[in-house]
């Protein structure tokens, strides 16, 4: 008798778990569901380091919002780590040189290019700065207004200067952009640059003001289209900001 209860007390452990593992059910949740609630930082808390010049301009977006296009971890990599580290770089390339107090643009315009971490950074955060600010979600599709005349007009339709974009990109070998800029003479044109040069750069193979930006740096799209740079390319024509765009091109043509 005394053997059973000792023997009893033993195994009272090893049932308790046993009737314990019984009854719990753990649910695991589906991997769809635990990416789709990926909580983002604000881009609002972005800021440059104390005491910088060229400060952040900040999103009309969330990072998620651009979603399925641009992913919300791109967007969130790509403006608070890549961007925010050309404004802070810049400002360090400018201090004690007579770039000091200019605007990116002046510096684009005037700098020597042999200058590379100059001519990174400032060309770094000027295009930025325009790339982020001609995205918007649910934008409209096609261009308006003035812009979309002379589109038709100088270029033969939408349609017909998507393509142009597209085979420019797609023929663009390594990092880079491609543009539609207002050059000097008022009229339209798609150009690319390599690495973070821009139509504003003494060194542009077609000269003019940038209306309209793609980032082709890998950071831009790899995450979430790997190598498949056309379909981000294709993506892009979702987002753009053609409102916004089109007000880039009035003020350049009332500059001219």
């Amino acid at each position: 008798m005394k053997f059973r209860t000792l023997f009893l007390l033993f195994l009272l452990p090893f049932l308790s778990c046993k009737k314990e593992r019984e009854l719990v059910e753990v649910q695991i949740p589906d991997p769809e569901v635990i990416e789709n609630q990926a909580i983002f930082g604000n881009p609002a808390d972005v800021k440059v380091a104390e005491g910088s010049i060229y400060k952040m301009k900040g999103l009309k977006y969330a990072y998620q919002d651009l979603a399925p296009f641009i992913d919300g971890k791109t967007m969130e990599l790509h403006y608070s780590k890549h961007h925010l580290t050309y404004a802070n770089k810049l400002h360090k390339a400018v201090l004690g040189t007579k770039f000091e107090g200019l605007s990116v643009e002046e510096i684009l315009k005037k700098m020597d290019l042999k200058n590379d971490v100059l001519r990174n950074n400032a060309g770094g955060y000027y295009n930025h700065n325009l790339f982020f600010s001609i995205l918007k979600p649910k934008a409209n599709s096609v261009p308006v207004s003035e812009l979309a005349a002379a589109i038709d007009s100088e270029i033969g339709s939408f349609d017909r200067l998507q393509q142009q974009i597209s085979e420019a990109a797609a023929t663009h070998f390594g990092s880079g952009w491609v543009w539609l800029v207002v050059r000097n003479d008022g009229s339209l044109a798609v150009t690319t640059s390599q690495n973070q040069d821009n139509p504003l750069m003494p060194n542009a193979t077609i000269k003019g003001t940038p209306i309209l930006a793609i980032d082709l740096w890998e950071h831009a799209y790899y995450l979430q289209y790997q190598n498949r740079k056309s379909d981000y390319v294709t993506a892009i024509f979702n987002i753009l900001d053609w409102e916004q765009i089109n007000t880039y091109y009035l003020e350049v043509q009332n500059k001219l």
